[in-house]
C-alpha cells in the first residue's frame, strides 16, 4: 500500500523562508492570531532550550491539468501548526499579527542575557522591561539580516559594564541557534481526501484535536491566490465578524481599502446597522449553505475536492473544474450575504415564533433551512410569498425530528439530491407522511417531551408555538411569552421544586421535567412560592370569580381558562397535589403535543 504521508525535518529558518517565498501557504496569517503573547514567549523558550514543539502538517494541493495539455503544480498548504509558525514569524521576523479587531500589532519578546534563575530568560515586553538596560526589548533584532554581533556586544556591555563579553557572545550564539532548530514536518500526499487528512491529523495530534472540515476548506480557499481565494476567505471572515459586532464596519472601512473596493463589501455593508442575533453565522455556516445551495451537495469534503479541480468520473484533476468551482462558490457566498435573502430568511424564522437565540435549535437545521430558502426562491413555480411558509414547515419538521442533529452531512446530502431529482413538494409530502404520522403526534412527540433538557427540539417548538399565537405568560393578562422567552429565570415550576422535594423527595430528574415548566413573571413566581398547585390555582380561580385580588393579573374566569389552555395546563390542576404529579406530567405532555401539532399544521 502506498504511503499516505512522509516525514521530514526543516530548520526554523528554512520554514520561514519557504513561507516568505510562498512555497508554503499559511492561510492563518490573514486571520486574527489567537495565541496569547505569553504562549509565544513559551514557544521561543522551548526552542531556545531544545525542547520538542510538535509536528507541523502540510498538504499539497493536487497538480491539475490545464488547457493545452500542461500541468499546474499545486501549492503546499500548512494545515496544522499555523499558530506556531505565525508566532515564530511574529517573534523572530518581526511580523505584525492581527488582533480580534483585525488591527496589525507587533508581539515583542524580550531577552535578558544576564538572567539567572530556574525560570526563563524571555518575557513579553512591558514598559518596565523596556527601560531596563539588561533586557533586549525585541529578539527579532538577533535575526535581522544586518545584525552585527560585534556592535551588539560593544553596545550592550557599554550599558551594562558588569557583563562579561565572552559570556554575552555565548548567549548570543545560543539564541541565534533558534533559527537552526529542527521542526518535524509531516507532508500528506496530494491524493489524500479530506477524510484521510483528518484521520492522519487525529492520529498524529497528541492532544486529540479534530481538524474541522470548514477549517480545511478555508485553508484551501485562502491559499488559492489564482482564483482570488484570499479575498474570498477574508470576505467570509469579515461578514461573520460583522454579524456579531456591527461596529467592526468602521474598522474595516478605515483600514482595508482593498476589501472596500470589492463586491463583497457592498454585500456586507448592511450589517453595520444590523443587531439581530437570531442567526449569527460563522464561516462553517457560510461555506455549508453556499455549497449546498450552489452545488447541490451536502458533504463539505466534496467542496475541497471540487476546488482542487477534482473530476469525479475521470478521477483526476482539471483546471477548468477548479475555475468553475471557485466561481460557483463565490456566487453562493454572495447569495448568502445578500441583505434581502438573509433578512427575509431570518424573518421567516421570527414569524414562525423563533424570536430568540435561546429557542433556535441546531445550526445544522438553520443552515439547511437557509439553503432551502435560497433554492425555493430560484424556483419560478413557487410564488415568492409561499417560500417562507414552506421553509418554516421544513425547519420545524427537522427540529421536531432531530433530522440534522449530530453528524448530519449524509442526511443533508440525501435531502438535497432528492429535492433536485423529485421536486420539493414530493419530497416534503413523503418526509412528513413518514416522520410526522399520527403515531408521531400521539406517541413519539409526548415521549420526546419526557426530558429535563430545554434544548430538546420538542420544547423549543412548543415555546415557538406560544410566541406565534401571542400567548400570555401564566396568570398574566398582558405579558407575552415573547416578552420573557430570552430570560431563563422566568421559567416557573408549575409544581414547585421545593414542594416536590419536601412531599415526595423528588430528584432533579423528576422536578425539572420540561412538562413542569411554564413562563411566568418573576413577581408572580415569588408570590406563589412553594405552594401546592391545587392551592394556588384554586386561589386564582376563586379570585377571578369574586373579583378579589390575588397574585395574578387575570380578572375573570374566561380569561383565566383561556390562559390555562394557552399554557397547556390540564383541567384537573385545581385539585392536584404531589401524589398527582406524574399523572399531571403525562396529561400536560399530551396537551403540549396537541398544541405543537396544531401549530405545525397551521404554518
Amino acid at each position: 500500500m502506498k504511503d499516505r504521508y512522509s516525514v521530514t525535518n526543516y530548520s526554523v529558518q528554512s520554514i520561514l523562508g519557504l513561507i516568505e517565498s510562498e512555497d508554503i501557504a499559511i492561510p492563518e496569517i490573514q486571520r486574527p492570531f489567537v495565541w496569547s503573547s505569553t504562549k509565544v514567549r513559551d514557544l521561543v523558550d522551548s526552542l531556545y532550550h531544545g525542547y520538542p514543539t510538535g509536528y507541523l502538517i502540510t498538504w499539497k494541493n493536487p497538480d491539475v491539468k490545464v488547457k493545452g495539455g500542461g500541468t499546474s503544480e499545486g501549492k503546499t498548504v500548512l494545515i496544522d501548526g499555523q499558530q506556531r509558525v505565525t508566532a515564530l514569524m511574529a517573534a523572530l521576523a518581526g511580523l505584525k499579527v492581527l488582533n480580534d479587531d483585525y488591527e496589525s500589532k507587533r508581539i515583542k519578546i524580550a531577552f535578558n542575557p544576564l538572567y539567572e534563575g530556574e525560570d526563563t530568560p524571555f518575557a513579553v515586553l512591558t514598559p518596565i522591561i523596556e527601560k531596563d538596560s539588561k533586557w533586549v526589548s525585541d529578539i527579532a533584532t538577533f535575526f535581522s539580516k544586518d545584525f552585527s554581533t560585534f556592535r551588539f556586544i560593544n553596545d550592550y556591555c557599554g550599558k551594562n559594564p558588569e557583563c562579561d563579553p565572552d559570556l554575552l557572545d555565548a548567549k548570543l550564539t545560543d539564541i541565534r541557534a533558534i533559527a537552526t532548530r529542527q521542526l518535524g514536518c509531516i507532508v500528506i500526499d496530494a491524493d489524500c481526501t479530506i477524510d484521510e487528512v483528518t484521520d492522519i491529523f487525529i492520529r498524529i495530534n497528541s492532544k486529540g484535536a479534530v481538524l474541522s472540515q470548514a477549517d480545511f476548506a478555508m485553508s484551501k480557499i485562502a491559499a488559492d491566490e489564482a482564483h482570488g481565494g484570499s479575498m474570498l476567505r477574508k470576505a467570509i471572515d469579515y461578514y461573520c465578524h460583522l454579524a456579531v459586532k456591527p461596529e467592526f464596519w468602521s474598522i474595516v472601512s478605515d483600514r482595508d481599502p482593498e476589501y472596500m473596493a470589492s463586491e463583497y463589501a457592498q454585500k456586507a455593508e448592511w450589517l453595520k446597522s444590523d443587531h439581530d442575533n437570531i442567526y449569527d453565522p460563522d464561516y462553517n455556516d457560510v461555506l455549508r449553505v453556499a455549497f449546498m445551495h450552489e452545488f447541490g451537495r451536502g458533504k463539505l469534503p466534496d467542496l475541497v475536492a471540487l476546488l482542487s479541480g477534482r473530476d469525479f468520473e475521470a478521477r483526476d484533476y482539471k483546471g477548468e473544474i477548479a475555475d468553475e468551482s471557485f466561481e460557483r462558490l463565490k456566487a453562493g457566498v454572495l447569495r448568502f450575504m445578500d441583505r434581502n435573502n438573509f433578512q427575509d430568511f431570518v424573518l421567516s424564522l421570527r414569524s414562525a415564533g423563533f424570536i430568540s437565540p435561546q429557542i433556535i435549535y441546531s445550526k445544522g437545521a438553520v443552515n439547511f433551512a437557509y439553503n432551502l430558502y435560497l433554492t425555493l426562491r430560484r424556483n419560478k413555480d413557487i410564488p415568492s410569498t409561499d417560500v417562507k411558509r414552506w421553509v418554516q414547515r421544513w425547519y420545524v419538521m427537522s427540529v421536531l425530528t432531530g433530522r440534522y442533529s449530530g453528524s448530519s452531512e449524509t442526511v443533508m446530502d440525501r435531502d438535497i439530491r432528492m429535492i433536485a431529482e423529485q421536486g420539493f413538494f414530493t419530497v416534503y409530502e413523503n418526509v412528513v407522511a413518514a416522520r410526522l404520522s399520527d403515531t408521531f403526534w400521539q406517541v413519539e412527540l409526548p415521549q420526546k417531551l419526557e426530558t429535563t433538557s430545554t434544548r430538546t427540539g420538542a420544547w423549543l417548538v412548543y415555546v415557538a408555538s406560544q410566541v406565534k399565537e401571542a400567548a400570555n405568560t401564566l396568570f398574566s393578562g398582558g405579558v407575552k411569552v415573547s416578552d420573557v422567552v430570552a430570560t431563563i429565570g422566568d421559567i416557573h415550576h408549575i409544581f414547585p421544586r421545593n414542594y416536590l422535594k419536601k412531599e415526595i423527595n423528588a430528584p432533579q430528574s423528576l422536578y425539572n421535567q420540561v412538562a413542569n415548566y411554564a413562563y411566568l413573571e418573576k413577581r408572580i413566581n415569588i408570590k406563589i412560592a412553594d405552594r401546592k398547585p391545587g392551592e394556588y390555582f384554586t386561589e386564582a380561580k376563586n379570585a377571578c370569580l369574586s373579583g378579589s385580588e390575588y397574585f395574578g393579573d387575570l380578572t375573570d374566569s374566561d380569561s383565566l381558562m383561556t390562559n390555562l389552555t394557552d399554557n397547556c395546563i390540564p383541567e384537573g390542576i385545581f385539585g392536584m397535589g404531589a401524589e398527582d404529579y406524574e399523572a399531571f406530567l403525562a396529561a400536560r405532555r399530551r396537551l403540549m403535543a396537541k398544541k405543537i401539532e396544531a401549530y405545525f399544521k397551521g404554518l
